[in-house]
């Protein structure tokens, strides 16, 4: 029996650029076409066979659903800073959002017609827990309140909208939400 070495870092390495590809090619079709680009297009543009497609994905919407992922809503260490520090996590999460949704928003406008994405609901609910185990919920805000005004403030109607076509810089849209942020917050107590 012959015995093969697999060499799985860099085969993972492929898969993931492979991905990547799937996914830039799906970004550009969407922002482009709309949501109703097919697989094939997909697959055609990424340089891959729908088979490709297929099997990273499952389906279109899944495919989707990687792309609304992808948006960026939670930096790549959301609690990057203090660990303990909900009130600069939530600064942070909407400082990367907008930033995120700056960098395409006709992909955004066009995945926003799409459907409903709750993929960020659980890292909303876990941050808006967070700030009342630390007294930062403004008195009777619930924590599903604060998780609602969170998934609000990171959405993309809400940055879309005020962005106003770019007449807005995302950091002057971060600021405006940061203010809005405290419908939920107290202020910390000052030292």
């Amino acid at each position: 029996m012959i015995s093969r070495s697999y060499r799985l870092g860099r085969r993972q390495a492929e898969v993931d650029r492979t991905r990547a590809r799937i996914l830039a090619a799906a970004g550009e079709l969407v922002a482009e076409l709309g949501p109703s680009s097919g697989l094939g297009k997909v697959a055609a543009r990424a340089g891959v066979s729908r088979v490709t497609v297929y099997n990273q994905f499952g389906s279109k919407a899944r495919l989707l659903d990687a792309l609304t992922a992808r948006a960026g809503i939670l930096p790549q260490n959301p609690s990057a800073g203090e660990p303990g520090d909900p009130a600069g996590d939530l600064t942070r999460r909407i400082e990367h959002a907008c930033a995120a949704w700056a960098e395409n928003p006709d992909l955004y406008r066009q995945l926003a017609g799409a459907g409903r994405h709750d993929s960020h609901a659980a890292p909303d609910r876990e941050l808006a827990a967070r700030l009342a185990a630390h007294d930062l919920l403004r008195p009777g805000c619930s924590i599903k309140e604060a998780e609602d005004v969170i998934g609000i403030l990171t959405s993309f109607p809400v940055f879309d909208r005020l962005h106003q076509g770019g007449r807005r810089s995302a950091s002057s849209v971060a600021e405006i939400l940061l203010r809005m942020a405290a419908i939920v917050m107290t202020p910390p107590p000052r030292v």
